[in-house]
């Protein structure tokens, strides 16, 4: 594609782009497709000739944008946000066009010096200890699967790197909450820890880890000959927002040198209001942390900020430094190929310094406090309706609710019937929830945090949900008015 093309096009698309976020609206939420609809209109054979852009932007939006799920559709209340911006998109169109692997400073200075500064702007604005480093990874998973690596090879002496788990006399265990993120299962079977070594502490009535079962645990395996290894805390956790007693855990850790992970993917970015650090108390105990701009600091996925106490742990674990990878200035920069598990890394800093530049601080604040209102409304509109009920406490700007109308007793008919009422109100295309099970109750989940999302559309939600619930008795009559 010659320049000109290449420019006509972009316009063209740039102009749909523009239109979209204008429009992203009149959109379902939730694609309404079923199973394979986008597999029976693709193509079985690639073409042999190149075909013209016009034609494949005309297939994109026919045949491949009715199979999107809209994210950023401001109805969108499901699992956490993956909110984006315009500054942010702007960005990640200029990282495309450089098209830089950052993988040493030597091969893109600027994004490696850009990343610095910008983990550095992100720790002073949530308030994080001044004593952590920063890097950005592509998600809350791989920070995760960092911290479990490190921890591992602080624990042997970095034995396994070089001899492999085998070599070991004793079982290594990880410890986090049973409300945790699945990743820190995940980053235990990768790190080879394997599930029979996770240990899922309890929690309190809160849905918080309770630090005495967590000393009871650790004391139990050391009586055994297992060497406690890593704790991965929580702030904010996925189903329910809970946030661990971190002071009291990190008591714990430093008692018996157990390294601490802090998992806030979702909630850290809570932490550019002053009024809601109080959730961080105790942080300054943790080795590591990580919370995702991608998720409620407008920036497009995937950008996630990881932060080290001792980064010298981490390149340890992680550098290999053959030849071809070798550059003169290794010993006077930093080479952030060595932070992460991949080698190849993108321009992601780029995005995140848009996107600061362009809100500011105090525009960021606002959204995120704007959020918050809005769970509160919704909460407030929960608890004061006979017919509904809060299944958990509202944490920053999440809930988990219930239908719990006063003629059904039986509790599996009571999950029967919000399971129901989520899959109707998903199916009609204007909003969208996820389901969760607390303390074996189904539940309907409700995100608030995409980056337009205001009290209009949370109002709408909320007389989708009554409209829909009403008419659960009459089952085969219940019909969704889109207007």
């Amino acid at each position: 594609m010659k320049s000109e093309e290449f420019r006509k096009n972009g316009h063209a698309l740039v102009d749909w782009m523009a239109d979209y976020m204008d429009t992203v609206e009149n959109f379902d939420v939730r694609s309404q497709v079923g199973p394979g609809d986008i597999l029976s209109v693709l193509d079985d054979e690639p073409p042999f000739e190149g075909e013209p852009m016009e034609d494949i932007f005309d297939d994109f939006k026919e045949k491949i944008l009715p199979g999107m799920t809209h994210w950023q559709h401001p109805s969108f209340f499901a699992y956490f946000p993956a909110n984006s911006s315009p500054p942010s998109v702007l960005a990640e169109m200029l990282t495309s066009t450089l098209g830089a692997q950052c993988m040493l400073w030597q091969t893109s200075p600027a994004a490696t010096e850009m990343e610095t500064r910008i983990t550095g702007w992100l720790q002073k604005i949530t308030g994080l200890p001044t004593d952590l480093h920063g890097v950005i990874q592509d998600s809350a998973s791989s920070a995760t699967l960092c911290a479990l690596l490190t921890a591992r090879e602080k624990a042997t002496d970095w034995r396994t790197n070089k001899e492999g788990m085998n070599s070991l006399s004793s079982s290594l265990i990880v410890y986090t909450s049973e409300e945790a993120h699945s990743s820190t299962e995940k980053g235990a079977k990768i790190a080879g820890f394997g599930k029979d070594s996770v240990r899922l502490i309890r929690t309190d009535n809160q849905f918080k880890m309770c630090p005495e079962a967590l000393r009871s645990a650790v004391v139990e395996d050391i009586s055994k000959g297992r060497t406690p290894t890593c704790v991965v805390a929580s702030m904010g956790t996925t189903g329910v927002g809970a946030t661990d007693p971190l002071k009291a855990i990190g008591k714990v850790c430093k008692e018996y040198k157990i390294f601490l992970h802090v998992d806030a993917a979702w909630a850290g970015s809570a932490l550019i209001l002053p009024e809601e650090r109080g959730m961080a108390e105790g942080i300054e105990m943790a080795d590591s942390i990580v919370f995702n701009p991608h998720k409620w600091l407008l920036t497009n996925f995937d950008c996630s900020a990881h932060y080290v106490k001792q980064p010298e742990l981490l390149i340890r674990t992680l550098s290999i430094l053959p030849e071809y990878l070798k550059s003169r200035e290794q010993d006077h920069v930093i080479d952030y190929r060595d932070w992460s598990v991949p080698l190849g890394r993108r321009f992601r800093a780029l995005k995140l310094w848009f996107v600061i530049r362009s809100y500011g601080v105090k525009g960021l604040q606002k959204i995120i406090r704007n959020h918050i209102k809005l769970a509160e409304y919704a909460a407030t509109w929960i608890d004061e309706d006979p017919e509904f009920e809060l299944v958990s406490p509202r944490s920053l700007s999440l809930l988990n609710f219930r239908f719990r109308p006063k003629n059904i007793t039986k509790s599996g008919d009571i999950d029967l019937l919000n399971e129901d009422l989520l899959n109707r109100l998903n199916d009609s295309g204007r909003v969208y929830f996820t389901q969760n099970r607390v303390r074996g109750k189904f539940t309907i989940r409700w995100s608030i945090g995409q980056t337009n999302t205001q009290l209009k559309h949370v109002k709408n939600a909320w007389s989708l949900i009554k409209r829909v619930s009403s008419n659960l008795n009459q089952i085969d009559s219940v019909t969704i008015n889109r207007d």
